[in-house]
């Protein structure tokens, strides 16, 4: 399964815009408003809960800077990955497309698209206010 959010055009330069989303604890300011649980876990990692949903664990896999943060699921039974692409727009902006890339069965494909779009929507709305 691969989903992307809209486009999100920041008011900073693309390296600040990559610095802000390598720190991970950054990303509570992302998270949509139904969060009940939000922990920084290392320096590369952190764990949240939407309410309803299961607790999951990202962890920071890989970065390029200033055009590409990837985080990904970091252990349990399901093993995806959550790409931030940055292109520089000028030298005081930046645009940011979030990327889920996932291989699940048909049944469970089902049951996780529309609210893992609606997350990495809300993800990418959140951020011209939060970077």
């Amino acid at each position: 399964m691969n989903l992307q959010s809209p486009k999100a055009t920041i008011q900073k330069s693309a390296q600040e815009t990559f610095d802000f989303l390598c720190d991970i604890k950054n990303f509570e300011t992302l998270m949509p408003e139904n969060i009940s649980k939000f922990e920084v876990l290392g320096e590369d990692k952190f764990l949240f809960a939407l309410k309803g949903m299961p607790e999951i664990v990202l962890k920071k896999k890989e970065t390029e800077a200033p055009h590409k943060v990837v985080l990904g699921a970091a252990g349990g039974k399901l093993d995806f990955s959550l790409t931030a692409n940055i292109i520089e727009i000028t030298e005081n902006s930046s645009e940011v497309q979030l990327s889920f890339a996932g291989e699940f069965n048909a049944m469970m494909g089902m049951m996780i698209k529309k609210p893992i779009s609606k997350f990495i929507e809300t993800l990418a709305a959140n951020m011209p206010e939060a970077v």
